[in-house]
């Protein structure tokens, strides 16, 4: 009950697997992609993924809603050949006051060239890459770089026609669950099939904060839910909280991946920021899980010999 990630072993018996979530964080811009690579790897991550999307087919009715989009990613997103003529038109015409929502889509969107920059450093870190694709034609995009899984975002996971064009691609499927039934889970799994499947229990929410009202809803005995719903499907955990605690509790619990969000800084603009760690926490998670999976031991109730001397001075024996 595992899949492979390349040649790591992900499943019950084997360490957790943490992805790196890089998703929009980047902002468009392949050197922040790398850097956040860099930091990843630094951490100490298994794994970095993105997020592709072919715009128009994801955002068909909402592209030309109005939105705040901030000049300079405007002026980048120009310069890379990512937008539209007509949205090029438009944002020089009004000296870049009528931004839409589609700006800020596509300029979010690295082109195949930026693509490659990333896939050729991810080979010289030695570290695999993949993304969500939210259609088809991100699919068959990214099986030009062979990324060695595909994970399927919460927000997908009713669409069929996806499900089953990503799983004709014969690679491992890691499947979010966040604003979901359980009967449309177990729908979505009946797509799939049960074979090279992780389930990720996830709550589809971006908070800014943790509060009291809303850790309940993170929801970690879900996994528990999921496990016993399909017991040859390895189970894990994707974090949108941006804090240490729940993903470090899942992978306690048995989660057999982690997903959390990374950022450079939640200084940054965008809208997954302020819900994604900083390195400094991120390290430390990593490291947090590692520690913890060296205290489990092998089970073996023995006598260790550091407890020998101590057992001798304090030890008392009655009759």
């Amino acid at each position: 009950m595992a899949i492979t990630i390349r040649s790591t072993r992900v499943g019950p018996g084997h360490p957790c697997y943490i992805v790196a979530e890089l998703g929009i964080n980047h902002n468009g811009d392949v050197e922040y992609a790398k850097q956040l690579i860099d930091e990843a790897v630094k951490c100490g991550a298994n794994a970095v993924k993105f997020q592709k999307r072919t715009v128009p087919v994801v955002y068909e009715t909402a592209l030309n809603d109005k939105r705040e989009v901030p000049r300079d990613f405007l002026e980048r997103a120009i310069a890379r050949g990512v937008l539209p003529k007509e949205s090029v038109t438009r944002l020089i015409a009004t000296d870049f006051a009528d931004t839409r929502n589609g700006d800020q889509k596509y300029g979010l969107e690295l082109t195949e060239a930026e693509y490659r920059q990333i896939d050729e450093h991810c080979k010289a870190l030695d570290i695999p890459w993949s993304a969500s694709p939210w259609d088809e034609g991100s699919v068959d995009f990214l099986e030009r770089f062979d990324v060695p899984f595909y994970k399927v975002a919460s927000a997908s996971l009713t669409d069929d026609h996806l499900l089953r064009h990503i799983r004709s691609k014969g690679k491992p499927v890691v499947l979010s669950t966040g604003g979901s039934s359980m009967e449309q889970i177990r729908h979505a799994v009946g797509v799939l099939g049960t074979e090279n499947l992780v389930l990720l229990q996830c709550t589809a929410a971006y908070p800014k904060v943790m509060t009291p009202e809303t850790r309940a809803t993170i929801n970690l005995r879900g996994m528990d839910t999921l496990r016993n719903a399909f017991p040859t499907v390895p189970v894990g955990f994707s974090s949108n909280d941006g804090t240490r605690i729940p993903a470090l509790f899942a992978a306690a619990l048995g989660a057999v991946m982690v997903e959390v969000h990374l950022t450079l800084s939640h200084r940054l603009w965008g809208s997954d920021q302020a819900s994604s760690m900083e390195p400094v926490w991120f390290r430390e998670l990593c490291e947090w899980i590692r520690v913890g999976e060296e205290c489990l031991g092998d089970g073996q109730k023995v006598v260790y010999p550091e407890e020998t001397a101590v057992m001798k001075k304090l030890r008392r024996v009655g009759g």
